[in-house]
C-alpha cells in the first residue's frame, strides 16, 4: 500500500497496482508529469507525479510490529 502526499499536506491513499491511474481518477485528470529528484550520487529518481498543479510524492506504507 502507498500514499501520495501533495505540497499542501493532503494525503491520498493508493491501494491498487497502478498509482498513476488511481491518482488521475481521484483528481479527475487525464494527464500527469513524472516528478524527479537528484540523489547524492547524481542519479535522477522518480518520486511521484505532478497532476493538476499538485506535486504528489509517493510513500510506501508498511505495518509496524513493535517489540
Amino acid at each position: 500500500m502507498m500514499i501520495a502526499k501533495d505540497q499542501n499536506g493532503q494525503v491520498y491513499w493508493i491501494e491498487g497496482k497502478s498509482p498513476r491511474k488511481e491518482l488521475l481518477e481521484k483528481l479527475h485528470s487525464h494527464s500527469a508529469q513524472k516528478m524527479y529528484i537528484d540523489s547524492k550520487s547524481g542519479e535522477s529518481k522518480h518520486i511521484g507525479y505532478i497532476i493538476n498543479g499538485l506535486w504528489l510524492t509517493f510513500f510506501k506504507v508498511t505495518e509496524f510490529v513493535g517489540e
